[in-house]
């Protein structure tokens, strides 16, 4: 069955008649979930399912955004607590073993905790380069401040994850460290020139180009396209995110509805399709929006097609896990940063 290229959330805790007509009809090539989708792991488990049904695909990609720290859907009491990426950071400076240790850990048990769900994305890792000055929305969700480091640990990131049977999506690609406002509310605006992103938020991202799907930044790049954010730039998807980078797996976008973009819901999804994404997100549930994302968005064909069956393709069985014993390695290894 073919596909449309767009990703969809749902309002609740499970579908509704008019969610699952509107699956039914229009076939989004997968979804993604929110504290509002979560109550208990029964529950969870079913939503998945019934979305599954519904599209009538069986392995349909289901999402979420579980990084650890306050970047998590999936919480207490039902699910353990993570630590945020800056504690892998902060462990690497003491020893950079034990902090890709961590952090591979952390990410293997987070996909242990996903695929209990049958949830098979996680939207991570971050390879995001903070900068003094930039807005909090990145802030201790980043790994570090050096592009080499942040690289080193995402790739432990992923590592734990593919491990799990859990496919990555690297983000905020091109990079969001800059920015200085949060792009759910606005749009940032970033007036650093090429050499140096070239040198420092670009190079975080070239070393992790292999990895099967990556989400786009709403962010500005003046230097670049000054009237564009990244996800409605074709300059900066052609020359910057497939070019400098060299990311040839399946781009999606950062949520449509977040108000750094411009427009309506309907001229927003032109713009991204237009510009070269490969699958357009849309997170908020309403159905209203889900119709014009839907109306807005092609077949998925050509080659968007060919990077969406390859990263699925690459998703691998889980690995066995001792559960007990890698929370308590993981415990331990996160607990060298209080006494160090």
């Amino acid at each position: 069955m073919s596909s449309r290229a767009f990703i969809t959330g749902i309002s609740g805790l499970e579908l509704s008649a008019a969610e699952r007509e509107f699956i039914r009809g229009e076939r989004p090539w997968g979804f993604i979930l929110f504290k509002r989708n979560i109550d208990t792991p029964a529950q969870v488990a079913s939503l998945v399912e019934q979305l599954r049904e519904a599209v009538g695909v069986a392995g349909a990609p289901v999402l979420i955004d579980q990084e650890g720290g306050r970047v998590a859907r999936l919480g207490p009491p039902h699910w353990p607590v993570y630590p945020p990426g800056a504690a892998f950071g902060a462990l690497y400076d003491i020893d950079p073993a034990l902090g890709l240790a961590a952090a591979r850990l952390s990410s293997r048990l987070i996909a242990a905790d996903l695929i209990d769900l049958g949830i098979t994305v996680d939207c991570l890792p971050l390879a995001d380069v903070p900068v003094a000055g930039a807005d909090a929305v990145i802030g201790n969700r980043a790994y570090g401040t050096e592009p080499a480091k942040v690289a080193a640990i995402a790739r432990a990131v992923t590592e734990g994850l593919v491990q799990g049977g859990v496919l990555p999506v690297l983000k905020h690609i091109p990079g969001h460290g800059r920015a200085t406002a949060d792009s759910h509310f606005g749009l940032p605006t970033v007036d650093t020139s090429r050499d140096e992103l070239n040198r420092t938020d670009f190079a975080a991202f070239l070393p992790l180009a292999d990895l099967p799907m990556a989400m786009t930044a709403h962010v500005v790049f003046s230097a670049l396209d000054p009237a564009q954010p990244a996800t409605t730039s074709a300059t900066i998807i052609n020359q910057v995110i497939r070019g400098v980078i060299g990311f040839q797996g399946l781009l999606m976008s950062d949520d449509v509805s977040m108000n750094a973009l411009a427009g309506t819901i309907a001229e927003r999804t032109r713009a991204i399709v237009n510009a070269g994404c490969d699958m357009v997100l849309h997170c908020n549930g309403k159905l209203d929006e889900m119709r014009d994302v839907a109306r807005e968005t092609p077949e998925l064909t050509g080659e968007a097609l060919a990077r969406a069956k390859r990263a699925l393709a690459s998703r691998r069985q889980p690995q066995p896990l001792d559960r007990p014993a890698a929370r308590a390695e993981l415990d331990a290894l996160i607990n060298r940063v209080g006494t160090a």
